[in-house]
């Protein structure tokens, strides 16, 4: 070995001997304080060293660690003796040793009073360190066990009620504000499993709907500050609990039926408030009322009952409800009959006569022939009621009686009595007969206004003229007399507006005919009082017309003259125009006289196409001015003429004179 590498070897040597030597004098060394973790198991150490003399014992898992895990950089006095030093994160001391988790107990303990040097899972808790209310710190189900699915709700601290810190079940229930125990939930805990619950005998209520506290108000005990709340067992028979023996049941006395109680008791609060329900199931037959009803078993007739023909009557003759007496009561006057109406209609038994009631004497049933209405009265105006002539009024002033209702028709005066139009003491509206005379002085269209009296039809003739100027008569309307009055302002060619034969008398069947729409009245009519005077033939609303359309014998009676027709020995038309029909005024040029004319030979060539010796031989007999002459007038003796066309003179188309006017 070379001097070089034995003087290293020696420098580095040196030190460490110095350093053992020093350890083992202080690890013997009696009474000392500082603490010496020994070596693993199988190091070798001194057989005399204990380490209980450094006051702390090496037991389970600290005995088998190395002694320089506590012991560092080879310095033992100082070494710390709290399980905290090594086993707390970020500890210098720490390094590798298992240290207290994130989520550990929060406790302001040594880990020794819990922890033992074996297992940190074996700990052995003591909650004598835990401050009040602070449980769930620790006990919410992620560092320790929380409340289960199953606990009561509440936000009240763990040792309100949880008296132990062994065992959970050793509770005391505290109802307090602090527990929180809301409205309904009392069978959260109360359910026979995690409290106590109903016992065997409690009253049945709907399952899952009636909750503790609807009837147990206190929380300190179930037996006091009880109150029944029916509202909770409404689904119920009431029968399952007042049966007796649960709750109380019906009295010996109670009337016979097989119904369920609620079917006539309607309250919860007393037996007493009863409504009656006579269903099938109590089986109450017709007039069988008073078996129950007879003011021991049910409520019977009051004191002041109307007073019946006899003690066989039946209640239900009148009263047609069985919820209620004084509901749906139909008084059936059959069992009252032989009762004088007075004896119940005195006006406390039953509704008597109004202040305003017509003074009479006589019976009820005189007037009032219905026993439903006091309306439905037939006045019987009788010699001891004393109506004379004249005196309806007396009564009949919308006081005492009935009187004139708001539409009825005007009348001239006040002094106008009732009879005057009304007939019968029977009816207001049978056997009127109207009396115009009371309203003479009265406009016919301030009644006449089809409301309060027939009015003007839809087709009457537009006019703003008082009825009576036409109207003649007060008992039909047909009995008219037609006043065209300027206030009627019946225009020039207006006539038809009104005479079309709806609103007013037209053209009669017999009327000449004149071109529809063209031709007014007024055109030939120059009268407004008679359609057959002042009647003036106007051809100029008929020049489109044939003058035969009229002139044929079949209006002879229209106008003054009527239109004349042709006289009988008239020139046939079938002599000229070549045999054609023809108008009349072809050849009269005037309407206004019938010697006014013009022959029309036109077509006309005689021998048989219209013979000229039908009118111009001297013979004929035919009227009118033509010249006439024999056929041989001017004929030679050797000639034969059978018509003036063949003379050889008469050319009606040769050269001479005027073609077809004049030959």
């Amino acid at each position: 070995m070379k001097a070089s590498t034995k003087r290293g070897l020696t420098r580095v040597a040196a030190p460490l001997l110095a350093a053992l030597l020093l350890w083992l004098t202080l690890a013997w060394a009696p009474g000392s304080s500082s603490l010496a973790q020994p070596a693993r198991q199988g190091a070798p150490q001194s057989a005399d060293f204990d380490h209980l003399r450094t006051g702390f014992a090496l037991t389970e898992r600290h005995a088998q660690a190395r002694c320089e895990s506590c012991h560092q950089n080879g310095i033992f006095q100082g070494t710390p003796r709290d399980c905290a030093s090594c086993h707390r994160p970020g500890m210098r001391l720490a390094r590798g040793n298992v240290v207290m988790p994130v989520k550990h107990v929060p406790t302001q303990q040594a880990c020794d009073a819990c922890h033992n040097t074996r297992s940190f899972t074996g700990a052995r808790f003591s909650h004598s360190g835990v401050a009040p209310g602070t449980c769930m710190t620790c006990h919410n189900s992620s560092i320790a066990p929380g409340k289960p699915a199953t606990h009561l709700p509440t936000t009240a601290s763990c040792e309100t009620c949880h008296r132990s810190t062994s065992t959970w079940l050793a509770v005391t229930g505290g109802h307090s504000a602090a527990n929180a125990v809301g409205t309904g939930t009392c069978d959260t805990c109360h359910n026979g499993v995690g409290a106590r619950g109903k016992h065997p005998a409690h009253i049945p209520v709907p399952a899952g709907a009636a909750k503790c506290d609807s009837c147990h108000r206190s929380q300190a005990s179930f037996t006091v500050a009880v109150r029944m709340d029916h509202t909770v067992v409404a689904t119920a028979a009431c029968m399952s609990c007042h049966n007796g023996s649960t709750a109380t049941g019906k009295p010996p006395t109670h009337v016979a039926t097989t119904a369920a109680c609620e079917t006539c008791h309607r309250t919860t609060a007393n037996w007493t408030s009863v409504t009656g329900a006579h269903s099938s199931a109590n089986a109450v037959g017709t007039g069988t009322c008073d078996t129950c009803h007879n003011g021991v078993a049910a409520k019977g007739k009051h004191a002041a009952h109307i007073p019946v023909s006899s003690s066989t009557t039946k209640c239900d003759s009148c009263h047609r409800s069985q919820t209620a007496f004084t509901a749906a009561v139909t008084m059936n006057h059959a069992v009252v009959a032989t009762t004088a109406c007075a004896s119940c209609h005195n006006g406390t038994a039953a509704t008597g006569k109004s202040a305003t009631h017509v003074a009479t004497t006589a019976t009820c049933d005189t007037c009032h022939r219905s026993t439903t209405v006091w309306t439905g009265a037939t006045f019987a105006h009788a010699a001891a009621n004393a109506v004379g002539t004249g005196t309806c009024d007396t009564c009949h002033n919308g006081v005492a009686a009935k009187g004139k209702h708001a539409a009825h028709i005007p009348v001239s005066s006040t002094t106008t009595k009732c009879d005057s139009c009304h007939r019968s003491q029977t009816a207001f509206n049978a056997a009127v007969t109207m009396n115009h005379a009371v309203v003479a002085t009265t406009a016919c269209a301030s009644c006449h206004n089809g409301t309060t009296a027939r009015g003007k039809s839809a087709t009457h003739v537009a006019t703003t003229a008082t009825c009576d100027t036409c109207h003649r008569s007060t008992t039909v309307w047909t009995s008219v007399t037609g006043a065209h009055t300027a206030a009627n302002a019946v225009g020039t060619g207006t006539c038809d507006t009104c005479h079309n034969g709806v609103s007013a008398k037209g053209k009669h069947a017999g009327h000449v005919p004149v071109p529809a729409g063209a031709a007014k009245c007024d055109s030939c009519h120059r009268s407004q009082t008679a359609f057959t005077t002042s009647v003036t033939m106007n051809h100029t609303v008929v020049a489109t017309a044939e003058c035969k359309g009229c002139h044929n014998g079949q209006y002879l009676g229209e106008g003054t003259t009527g239109a004349l027709a042709k006289p009988a020995n008239h020139i046939p038309e079938a002599q000229l125009l070549g045999g054609s029909l023809m108008d009349c005024k072809a050849c009269h040029s005037s309407t206004a006289s019938w010697p006014t004319q013009r022959i029309n030979h036109n077509n006309s060539q005689g021998n048989g196409a219209g013979w000229c010796k039908s009118c111009h031989d001297s013979a004929t007999r035919y009227a009118g001015s033509m010249e006439r002459k024999t056929l041989r007038h001017e004929a030679k003796a050797s000639a034969v003429v059978t018509d003036c066309s063949q003379s050889g003179c008469h050319r009606p188309l040769g050269t001479r004179g005027t073609p077809y006017s004049k030959w």
